[in-house]
């Protein structure tokens, strides 16, 4: 059973990088890399502010970008009014069409790096949990067994959650199971944790030491902004509670980093994983165990006709050092 620790961060952010342009023949401008970026968080989070503080940036620039891009094609590619953000047609067909270009330049690049740095292969690792550090042990491992290659483990959004493996951008991806894609190969678990209630610390079930999964059944749960698999949504924010009474979604959101905020200052609950509760210690926020819930399972998850011998590596080193359990 695994519990010793270790820590691994990503590449640099591809903003460092995307500063090349490109002639745009046809209206006699300039496409920035940089610019599709923009375009392309946009397109994902649909809101200006995620989007300019996921980059870095000012909601301006965020602004002007897309303004710029708009009239360079000679029409909208997105409708926004003072509540909703969202793609147009045209913006649907720009997003398909560009979507891969940021990930082939990390690629280029990767390929690079490790030319330059004497490896012979890279191993990229999508996390959408943030417990890299409890998983050190099989980075750790990986790179023993196999000094010529790279590993790169990074975050990864649970929107869209298997689009990165099927577009390249990542070879394989930690997510909670279960996972029930045809294209999609789920590998050994690699970890199994209690679920947790997240709620403001005055909250008044604060002090009843654990909660049942009834409670979610009289004050709902957090939804996501955008569809999900619906029976991988099931087995994290379920539907209903175990009598058969339904689960509202009364509170949505687009990144998990927006519902402490909310939890800490409404009378909102939310369930998630106890990692959270460990790497997610606030003053103004109280998490307690759900008594009826069962294990949450994350598991490597790979495209299947992509796979590669460093995937089957780190699967095999998951399988050699067991579970990681709390």
């Amino acid at each position: 059973m695994l519990r010793s620790p270790g820590l691994n961060d990503g590449p640099p952010p591809l903003r460092r990088v995307c500063d090349a342009r490109q002639p745009d023949h046809r209206r006699g401008g300039i496409v920035e890399l940089r610019d599709i970026e923009i375009f392309l968080t946009l397109a994902e989070e649909l809101h200006f502010g995620r989007t300019a503080q996921r980059l870095r940036l000012s909601p301006a620039a965020v602004s002007q970008s897309i303004a710029k891009q708009e009239r360079r094609i000679g029409a909208r590619l997105f409708d926004r009014s003072s509540r909703q953000v969202r793609l147009t047609p045209l913006g649907r067909q720009f997003r398909d069409d560009v979507r891969a270009i940021p990930g082939s330049l990390r690629r280029s690049l990767d390929r690079a790096t490790l030319t330059a740095s004497g490896k012979v292969a890279v191993l990229r690792v999508g996390m959408i949990g943030d417990n890299a550090y409890d998983l050190g042990p099989y980075w750790s491992a990986f790179r023993s067994l196999h000094p010529s290659w790279d590993l790169s483990v990074r975050r990864s959004s649970f929107v869209d959650p298997f689009e990165p493996l099927r577009r390249g951008d990542i070879d394989v991806l930690i997510a909670w199971l279960p996972v029930q894609e045809s294209d999609l190969t789920v590998g050994p678990v690699v970890c199994a944790e209690p679920m947790v209630a997240m709620m403001a610390a005055g909250h008044p079930l604060a002090g009843d030491g654990k909660v049942s999964l009834e409670v979610f059944g009289d004050r709902g749960l957090f939804g996501a902004g955008t569809p999900l698999p619906e029976y991988w949504e099931d087995a994290y924010m379920p539907f209903a509670t175990p009598s058969g009474r339904p689960v509202e979604r009364r509170h949505t959101v687009m990144a998990c980093e927006e519902v402490p905020t909310i939890v800490a200052t409404s009378d909102a609950i939310d369930i998630t994983s106890a990692h959270v509760a460990r790497y997610g210690a606030r003053p103004d926020l109280t998490y307690l165990p759900v008594s009826d819930a069962p294990p949450l399972r994350w598991a490597l998850v790979w495209h299947t006709e992509s796979e590669t011998e460093p995937v089957r590596a780190l699967a095999r080193v998951v399988r050699d050092l067991g579970t990681f359990t709390e």
